[in-house]
């Protein structure tokens, strides 16, 4: 189907060029005060995982800003909250340790980038720790981080994600229940019933 494949890391940096020194050395072992500051305040997270057959995934993660712990220079957790139960990221952590992290701050156009080696865990101690009304997570997903760095800006300036009046009306906005609908051949339950299904979710089972 594709034409004019790129095959060689030679090949693409003929067309693309070499980093700039200063991209080169943006990136830092460990998580000083920036990231921790950057990480406080952020209340979402893209989490970025591939199993043993390489397959690969990217999961959301969000709560209040500086719901992942920083646990020292080396370590954070991230509440594992109560979700669809396919439990996709922690499986393949089980497979392969590596991951990535990609944290946002709304209205801040720079992201933080987090690669390293997650682990599962189960610790009531460090657990309780991160409670939200009384309700201590089961898990956590500890990551070791091995690069740190933050990226520029450009890909929200060019899509104006942060900029209000660039967004569409919510009339015109995707159906969530009618995308699960048709993707999971449900015949028997209509989109209304399906989209009360999902707001009660929202509402009864966050946390």
């Amino acid at each position: 189907m594709w034409k004019n494949i790129i095959q060689s890391k030679a090949e693409l940096r003929e067309l693309l060029g070499e980093p700039s020194e200063l991209a080169q050395n943006k990136v830092i072992d460990r998580l000083d005060e920036h990231c921790r500051n950057f990480i406080a305040q952020s209340p979402f997270v893209l989490l970025g995982t591939s199993g043993i057959s390489g397959r690969g995934d990217v999961s959301p993660r969000g709560d209040a800003p500086g719901f992942v712990k920083v646990v020292n220079e080396k370590h954070l957790v991230i509440p594992e909250r109560p979700g669809n139960k396919r439990v996709d990221s922690l499986q393949n952590i089980l497979e392969n340790p590596q991951v990535g992290l990609l944290f946002f701050i709304p209205g801040l156009g720079e992201t933080l980038r987090i690669n390293g080696k997650a682990v599962i865990l189960k610790d009531p101690e460090l657990l309780e720790t991160m409670a939200v009304n009384k309700k201590v997570p089961l898990l956590g997903i500890g990551v070791e981080a091995e690069e740190c760095f933050i990226h520029c800006a450009k890909a929200f300036k060019r899509s104006q994600l942060w900029e209000p009046e660039s967004w569409p009306e919510k009339a015109a906005l995707p159906s969530a229940a009618r995308m699960i609908k048709a993707h999971a051949d449900l015949e028997k339950m209509t989109e209304a019933e399906l989209e009360d299904r999902l707001q009660k979710g929202y509402e009864q089972k966050l946390y």
